[in-house]
């Protein structure tokens, strides 16, 4: 499809509904209009595995499916089913189901280096109880985060450190202070230089890059000899790494971990995991004072734990993540051959765990530049790929990547051309996309 006969009037129609009803236009952020090219941000009207459709009748291969939550495609029948069983039984009653006893259990099966588990609906709040508890445990203020990590959770620990602080109390941003990934050093003069104030580390313990050798295993023994909790944020690395996260394919164990995203497919639920010692505080069963830990009206909705269990069982009976990473390194292999075919193998980089890819789009200068994003963006929606991201789901198929492949070296062409000419701007028909985290609209 050429890009000068691409048009979503549908779509932008629903896109000022939005507007006018929802600040941002949209529920997150990320998946604002303003991440897409002017006037071409699709709204979604239905999807099956690796496709959506758009309510313009466009067909798109999507990626980054859910912010990453979709991990099995849109629909899988396991995860239907399961739902549509718990369905027509009630979702939520006065005392605990006997669905939360048997997601705990799977849960601590499919992930044996936690001991207790507690179910919520977003990552965020499994995230701030996490820090909650090592606040408690440690009698400490202070929480550590890794500045090269982009999110964490939308409350005051975290939204203060970024450039949409607006509403965060200066006192409650003194309170978190951040180190490098990769850097041990660096931590450990974090660490001293606040002797005896900091809570806990919390990180995601691999993202673009894999971790250093050693770190993670250094990273475990500074917190046991600085006194802190170590917290693992696991919300994209549990089941994309492996069944039992990050930690699993490690092998080093965090005090607490946090998971989301991939565990429902695409329903809401996430989960704050750990010791005993630790997550008992939030019980009925220790001596101390007690952590008010994770107590949500519909932490434990019947559906969304029987999704859980259902891709629990999915991923380790179908090897998903096997997948995941064969299907990223068919992916990552042809756009980069696409990209350098094309002359750009220097500005199109594919970075990241096979299994979750993103890409960077640089100038002529090798910086990262918005416009080009918005370029390539662009290209990719009219070649019918749907892409903030290359992560992929395991509904792909190889016909899938070779399309997509296809469609990058189109995007590629038109790349080179506006690199040729210095300036991407002739390309853009309209304002470049934007960064999630900005101060100013």
């Amino acid at each position: 499809m050429d890009t000068e006969e691409f048009s979503l009037p549908r779509s932008h129609a629903a896109n000022e509904r939005l507007h006018a009803l929802v600040p941002g236009g949209a529920h997150t952020y990320a998946k604002g209009d303003d991440q897409y090219p002017e006037n071409l941000a699709p709204v979604i009207s239905h999807g099956r595995g690796a496709h959506v459709w758009d309510i313009d009748g466009n067909r798109y291969l999507e990626y980054g499916s859910g912010l990453r939550s979709v991990s099995l495609g849109h629909a899988h029948p396991r995860v239907i089913e399961a739902v549509r069983r718990e369905l027509d039984r009630g979702s939520n009653f006065v005392r605990p189901s006997i669905v939360e006893v048997e997601a705990a259990e799977r849960f601590l099966a499919t992930v044996p280096t936690a001991e207790m588990v507690k179910f919520a609906k977003n990552g965020s709040d499994a995230t701030t109880a996490a820090v909650r508890l090592a606040r408690a445990a440690t009698g400490r203020a202070r929480v550590a985060l890794c500045a090269d990590h982009p999110f964490f959770s939308v409350d005051d620990w975290f939204i203060g450190t970024t450039p949409m602080s607006a509403g965060v109390p200066a006192a409650t941003n003194a309170l978190t202070v951040a180190f490098p990934y990769g850097d041990l050093a660096a931590t450990e003069e974090l660490l001293t230089r606040y002797q005896d104030e900091v809570a806990c580390l919390i990180l995601e313990p691999a993202t673009h890059t894999e971790p250093p050798p050693g770190y993670l295993t250094g990273l475990r023994e500074l917190a046991d000899r600085h006194g802190c909790v170590l917290i693992f944020d696991e919300m994209i690395t549990g089941f994309r790494w492996s069944e039992a996260g990050a930690q699993g394919l490690y092998g080093v164990v965090p005090d607490l971990s946090t998971f989301g995203k991939a565990l429902g497919n695409g329903f809401a639920v996430s989960a704050l995991a750990g010791r005993r010692e630790l997550m008992e505080r939030g019980g009925l069963r220790h001596p101390g004072d007690r952590v008010f830990l994770l107590s949500t009206t519909h932490g434990a909705e019947t559906h969304s734990l029987a999704a859980a269990m259902a891709v629990q069982t999915t991923y380790v009976e179908e090897g998903v993540t096997a997948r995941l990473h064969t299907l990223g390194e068919r992916l990552a292999a042809g756009v980069r051959e696409a990209a350098a075919s094309m002359g750009v193998g220097d500005h199109i980089a594919v970075r990241g765990r096979a299994s979750n890819l993103v890409f960077a789009t640089l100038d002529q200068n090798l910086r990262p530049s918005q416009e080009y994003r918005t370029l390539f963006l662009r290209q990719l929606l009219a070649g019918g790929i749907l892409a903030p991201s290359f992560v992929v789901s395991s509904a792909l198929d190889d016909a899938d990547i070779d399309h997509t492949v296809d469609v990058v070296a189109q995007a590629c062409a038109v790349y080179r051309k506006a690199l040729d000419a210095g300036d991407p701007t002739p390309w853009l028909a309209g304002r470049p996309v934007k960064p999630v985290f900005r101060r100013l609209v």
